[in-house]
């Protein structure tokens, strides 16, 4: 089962993304990560770290509460 932190989690950065018009793979390359592990993180598959959570949500123009709120 998976966690509903994680799928909350996954499912905004999915919602942010696809705002701003952004593929998974050009979203990836912003971030500075892979883009299988966006795709691993939107479906909550991944338990990301702290690290990615601030990359992902820097290249979104967000801050890491945005994405945890």
């Amino acid at each position: 089962m998976k966690k509903d932190i994680l799928v909350k989690f996954g499912n905004k950065v999915r919602e942010e993304r696809l705002k701003q018009g952004l593929s998974q793979e050009a979203f990836a390359e912003k971030a500075s990560v892979h883009r299988t592990y966006i795709g691993m993180i939107e479906r909550a598959e991944k338990n990301i770290t702290l690290t990615n959570i601030e990359k992902i949500a820097l290249a979104l123009g967000l801050t890491p509460k945005d994405l945890l709120d």
